[in-house]
């Protein structure tokens, strides 16, 4: 026993060891990066750390970044990218530590990663345990993960204040909880800025190949500008950086009763920001009536697909199709006037009832957009229609 006792105390001893060794090297290696970004907030936050990213590479600075979103990847400083590859597919905040080794390694001028956790405990621990950040993003305040950070909004404001480096720098384009996110700043000694999306020009929005927002757009302006970078050349690294595989698209496809503009709008998740996506979509003319809006329902978000079936109110849609599970609880708060555009296909998908359904105007076009979350028969949905032939380039013309 004494001998069993002895070797139990020494292989505890060793891994104290290791540990302290480890964390020391750990802190070694953060600050060895004199620049450490962490973005956070309820959408947009993979988005915004490739445009942080980009904007830094149009000042000449040696960046690297990691994403966590729809795809994880982790973005060299030549911009080009690696997926981030985890044992059994599991996402886990220690992940972090070998994303710093990593980084480091590169000996970056800057670090950009965005926050990979939602309880807030774990914010505070990859706050002040993995990233020690010099500059924190709060992207926006929405609906979401309210089990976890609420259950009140400004709860989650809260919560996602645990990311604010003491003594610090946070950048924010929330307006709505900027009262909240400002005294939780104030209690850190964290100095907080808060961004005017309007202060990002149309024309510049323009340059844009892909789905973003004026938002997003000034909160990477404003960490450039904190990093010491004009607006010029944060504004062309920007543009030229890669989107988020996330990304909101616009693909036009050849059906038996027509041409649809399908937008894929899945990854905006809660409503707000699946409104947003909508409005954004339709001001730039990529969708345009008779509007088809498709809202896949999950056993295990009875109340996200209430307030996807809420806001049909708010896009007043020529059809509301309903695909997944459980889509009565989408179904039963849709507003009475337009009970009678709703088409439930609930359960395993039946593609061509689906293309039925869809509403085509006279000049033989329609717009179809997806809301409420990917998983399920949405996965199905996608796959599906990336199977439809492409219609003739005249006609794809936007």
């Amino acid at each position: 026993m004494t001998f069993l006792f002895g070797v139990y105390v020494a292989g505890c001893l060793t891994l104290l060891v290791a540990g302290v060794v480890e964390q020391r090297n750990h802190h070694q290696r953060l600050r060895s990066i004199p620049q450490r970004i962490v973005v956070n907030g309820i959408r947009g936050k993979s988005s915004i750390t490739r445009l942080c990213a980009g904007a830094m590479r149009g000042g000449g600075r040696r960046v690297v970044a990691k994403t966590t979103g729809t795809a994880a990847r982790f973005i060299l400083p030549d911009g080009t990218e690696e997926p981030v590859h985890r044992k059994f597919g599991i996402a886990n905040v220690v992940e972090q530590i070998g994303i710093v080794r990593r980084a480091a390694s590169w000996k970056p001028d800057a670090l950009v990663i965005e926050c990979m956790a939602v309880l807030p405990d774990l914010q505070e621990v990859n706050e002040r345990k993995l990233i020690q950040s010099t500059i924190c993003v709060i992207c926006n305040v929405r609906e979401d993960h309210l089990d976890e950070m609420g259950p009140t909004l400004d709860d989650v404001a809260r919560s996602l204040s645990r990311s604010m480096p003491r003594g610090g720098i946070c950048v924010t384009a929330e307006r709505d909880r900027l009262h909240v996110l400002q005294e939780e700043a104030d209690r850190r000694g964290c100095e907080l800025v808060a961004v005017d999306p309007e202060s990002v020009r149309d024309d510049e929005m323009e340059r844009f190949r892909w789905i973003t927002f004026k938002e997003n757009v000034a909160i990477a302006l404003a960490v450039a500008q904190l990093a010491g970078i004009g607006r010029g050349e944060a504004m062309a690294g920007m543009v030229a950086a890669r989107p988020d595989p996330g990304t909101v698209t616009v693909e036009r496809y050849a059906t038996p009763r027509g041409v649809i503009a399908f937008a894929n709008v899945f990854a905006a998740n809660d409503p707000e920001s699946t409104l947003m996506n909508i409005g954004l979509l339709r001001d730039r003319g990529l969708i345009s009536s008779p509007l088809t809006m498709v809202i896949n329902c999950r056993p295990d978000r009875i109340e996200r697909n209430g307030q996807m079936g809420e806001l049909t109110g708010r896009v007043l849609p020529d059809r509301i199709v309903l695909i997944g599970e459980q889509t009565h609880t989408a179904r039963a708060r849709v507003p009475r006037e337009l009970a009678d555009r709703v088409v439930d296909l609930g359960g395993a998908l039946d593609v061509t009832a689906f293309l039925d359904a869809v509403a085509i105007g006279p000049d033989g076009t329609g717009s179809v957009v997806t809301a409420g979350n990917i998983h399920g028969q949405g996965e199905v949905l996608l796959e599906k229609i990336a199977e439809l032939p492409r219609p003739p380039a005249r006609l794809r013309a936007v």
